[in-house]
């Protein structure tokens, strides 16, 4: 038996508006649920051929990745030295060639899979080579950047440390369809400008809250409210740039605190919204 384990990131999440702040802020941090492989491969040739699975590598541990699609969803995949891994200019080779550091995290990949019992294996993994020297510099980036954005962090943590007031220099929002969280062309539009925004306001950091309207369910609503926070962070971090460590722990607040009656369909359109909060600290504010 081979078991791999990732162990699963603590994510604090905050009860918090677009009003009036309180309470400790914490950094966000990634977190994962463990990724296991149980039980011997079978021969390939036993197998038969599974779903092609597209979407973004997110967590990656010893022979098995992670693989979110557009949908939100995540399938397990396991890698041998039989999978062959591919770009749009040419074929790299089996893993014995290349290694695991061709599949990175961050990297958009198209997987051919086989199917047994035990789940998916990949026979082929393909990646456009643009996306994977984006992946790559983003990696090595944050290599070298690490301790300047560690000492970074730190510095905003101590002088915000036990400080629960803070000035909101601005609030965007933006909407989504019923049982939706993919954002619109305008929305990325505005969760850029409200990037460049914040990048002019010093010591600002930005806190993501996700609503819902009153359809569904708590539990359902609960979940979409975060899907959406969780797209919104994403897209600001890797198109419109906003770095990591200034991002305070995204929360789905589900259906409270409406922005207007759920009652009415206008209503409720005004509801299925995220927040985007800039923030700065009172105690640093002008500094």
């Amino acid at each position: 038996m081979r078991v791999a384990t990732i162990k699963a990131g603590s994510l604090v999440l905050l009860a918090m508006s677009s009003i009036p702040l309180a309470g400790a802020l914490q950094a966000q941090q990634p977190s994962y649920d463990p990724i296991i492989v149980d039980g011997a491969l079978p021969d390939a040739s036993t197998m038969v051929k599974g779903p092609e699975v597209k979407g973004t590598i997110v967590a990656r541990n010893g022979e098995k990745i992670r693989v979110r699609t557009a949908d939100g969803s995540s399938t397990d995949i396991a890698i041998t030295d039989d999978t062959k891994v591919k770009t749009s200019s040419g074929l790299f080779g089996g893993r014995s060639k290349l290694g695991n550091e061709a599949l990175l995290n961050g990297l958009p990949v198209t997987v051919k899979t086989l199917q047994w019992e035990g789940g998916l294996v990949a026979s082929q993994v393909s990646f456009r080579k643009g996306d994977f020297r984006t992946a790559n510099m983003i990696r090595n980036g944050t290599e070298q950047q690490f301790a300047e954005q560690t000492a970074a962090t730190e510095a905003l943590r101590g002088r915000m440390g036990d400080i629960d007031k803070y000035n909101i220099k601005g609030t965007t929002n933006v909407y989504f369809d019923t049982g939706r969280w993919q954002l619109s062309s305008k929305a990325k539009s505005d969760l850029c400008a409200t990037a460049s925004q914040a990048e002019a306001t010093d010591n600002a950091l930005m806190l993501v809250v996700g609503y819902t309207d009153s359809v569904g369910s708590e539990e359902y609503n609960q979940t979409l409210s975060e899907k959406r926070a969780n797209s919104v962070i994403n897209y600001l971090q890797q198109q419109c740039r906003w770095k990591p460590y200034r991002m305070l722990t995204p929360t789905g607040m589900a259906e409270s605190d409406p922005a207007a009656s759920n009652d009415t369909e206008e209503g409720k359109a005004q509801n299925r919204r995220v927040s985007v909060n800039i923030l700065v600290s009172k105690s640093v504010d002008g500094l």
